[in-house]
């Protein structure tokens, strides 16, 4: 149990650091670490706090780089509803089969950013994608706790300045735990246990947020990217040999 705490903890400070430089990361990082010691749902349900009040921050902090409002507002709707979806479906999988889930988007995620670093989708395109992306991308975040495979390399693929990835990864991932807390409280897997977990892993995270945001000015966001992809494979052998 301790061995897991710390690791909880510094999985957390881990992700604000790349929160703070890159606009996103922590539940790439946090979730798969978590889920190791306690399970899926466990790190879903603590997770759930930091995420809506970091990437509110975030939001708020970068709104005036938000790119077209019509765009981001169809992102967050869909978003939010597939994340409703995916919670349900995590009350009723096996905690195994969630972990092999976790491990299998993660190693996706890390497969296609190395086979297509610089892909670029077309604005057009993306309008008309936007919907059915994020409400699948919601459904992986509300099931598993990681839509990274999705989400991140849907938004990266835009091409975006760092103020504007940011300010729109933000909107993608609040809009998700907007209606994650609320669905996963009445399911009962965020318990009052988990919520005080929950507030105490705000700390690590928003106290490390500033340092990476510090960092960014000397460390380029590909040399952070080559960290999480180092550190999500690990990861997520880890989880698949717990799972199977």
């Amino acid at each position: 149990m301790e061995e897991g705490l710390v690791m909880a903890f510094v999985a957390f400070a881990a992700g604000g650091l790349l929160k703070g430089a890159i606009g996103a990361g922590t539940p790439v990082i946090a979730v798969p670490i978590m889920s190791i010691y306690y399970g899926v749902p466990f790190a879903v349900a603590v997770f759930a706090l930091p995420a809506f009040l970091s990437n509110l921050w975030q939001l708020w902090r970068y709104r005036a780089d938000l790119p077209s409002r019509r765009f981001v507002l169809t992102m967050m709707v869909a978003a939010a509803t597939g994340a409703a979806i995916g919670s349900l479906a995590l009350a009723s999988l096996p905690s195994r089969l969630l972990m092999g889930c976790v491990a299998a988007m993660a190693l996706v995620y890390v497969v296609f950013r190395l086979a297509r670093p610089s892909w670029h989708l077309p604005w057009q395109t993306a309008e008309k994608a936007v919907g059915p992306v994020a409400l699948a991308s919601g459904v992986l975040q509300g099931a598993a706790g990681i839509s990274a495979p999705l989400s991140l390399t849907f938004v990266s693929s835009l091409g975006l300045e760092r103020t504007a990835f940011i300010a729109t990864i933000s909107a993608f991932f609040l809009s998700m735990s907007v209606l994650q807390l609320p669905t996963l409280w009445t399911l009962g897997i965020l318990t009052p246990q988990r919520l005080a977990i929950s507030a105490v892993a705000c700390l690590p995270l928003f106290g490390a947020m500033p340092v990476g945001a510090w960092l960014a000015r000397f460390v380029d966001r590909r040399s952070f990217d080559r960290i999480v992809l180092v550190l999500l494979t690990v990861v997520a052998l880890r989880l698949l040999v717990e799972a199977f």
